[in-house]
């Protein structure tokens, strides 16, 4: 699913661009040089497995973070969480003037992430079986039947017994 134009959010550290498939995180300037590095980390929908929301207050900045599976995680000390988002190459630190805009954008991942990460039923377990069973039965009685001989119903029971 593309997203055409993409979304992308400017944040206090860097911009976060989602375009349905990847998202891109971009840092520039000297707030990215003395943290995490200037550069762009992109990284699959797939890959996400969370996305960590803190809304900012009147007087502290938030974030958005992602969390990817072998992530080193760590909890921050109360009333640090941002400070240490700052320095996390998985997160963007958000001011107010900009919660909207990643509200807008964290819903868009999430959707995203939920319909990577669905379950996929698996068919009733036998069915497969029971179809294979029902097609031996009908050649079998095809054999004593005459109208196969018993070289063409043993290749014939090979090839369906392969086919699975």
């Amino acid at each position: 699913m593309r997203l055409d134009p993409p979304l992308t959010v400017k944040g206090y550290n860097g911009t976060v661009t989602f375009d349905g498939e990847f998202v891109i995180l971009t840092r520039k300037g000297f707030i990215a040089r003395s943290t995490v590095g200037k550069g762009e980390k992109r990284m699959h929908i797939g890959q996400i497995t969370a996305v960590q929301w803190k809304q900012p207050g009147a007087l502290v900045n938030g974030f958005i973070e992602f969390t990817l599976p072998g992530g080193n995680e760590g909890r921050s000390q109360l009333g640090r969480q941002t400070r240490d988002a700052v320095k996390n190459e998985n997160a963007v630190v958000v001011t107010r003037a900009q919660a909207a805009a990643f509200e807008s954008l964290r819903k868009a991942l999430e959707a995203a992430i939920a319909e990577q990460h669905q379950v996929v039923p698996m068919p009733p377990s036998g069915g497969a079986d029971a179809g294979l069973a029902e097609q031996i039965r009908q050649l079998g009685e095809l054999h004593r039947a005459g109208v196969l001989t018993d070289d063409e119903f043993t290749a014939a029971k090979i090839r369906l017994i392969g086919h699975q």
